[in-house]
């Protein structure tokens, strides 16, 4: 049940992420500056954290090939995400449209590659095409009732 504190971690990382990501982009007037700064922190938090913690624990070889690909895959999606959202507020996006749509769409996406990725092993439930039908209109309904700027 521990898994449910880092969930909530996510959750509030991720929620606050759009609208910190455009203040500071609009603060350094570029996005490819935000981006630099997205990739700093990433670094940072990506790349150092695991080396020192994998050395102290002297895990820091022995990565497999598959996973080593898949994971650098997903990381690289993380980081186009990063980009689309950067762009998507350059290009008159704000973050009270971008993000809802943008975590609206994603546990979409992410069943549907999950489901390839790992086939069902009975027939799929109708009720998830409801649950897809519910999240793009919770979506829809965090868009149209939003509080104006």
């Amino acid at each position: 049940m521990g898994w449910v504190i880092f969930v909530a971690g996510a959750v509030l990382s991720w929620g606050a992420y759009g609208a910190l990501l455009y203040l500071g982009q609009t603060q350094l007037g570029n996005p490819l500056k935000a981006l630099l700064c997205v990739g700093v922190a990433y670094f940072l938090i990506g790349v150092l954290l695991p080396v020192g913690v994998l050395s102290s624990q002297g895990e820091l070889s022995g990565f497999v090939t598959t996973g080593l690909i898949n994971a650098t895959i997903a990381g690289a999606l993380g980081a186009i995400g990063a980009a689309c959202i950067i762009w998507a507020f350059k290009t008159g996006g704000l973050p009270i449209y971008v993000m809802p749509l943008v975590f609206g769409g994603a546990p979409i996406i992410n069943v549907a590659v999950a489901m390839v990725i790992h086939p069902p092993k009975a027939a799929l439930n109708p009720m998830l095409f409801v649950g897809f039908l519910l999240a793009s209109i919770g979506a829809g309904m965090v868009l149209y009732f939003r509080p104006t700027a």
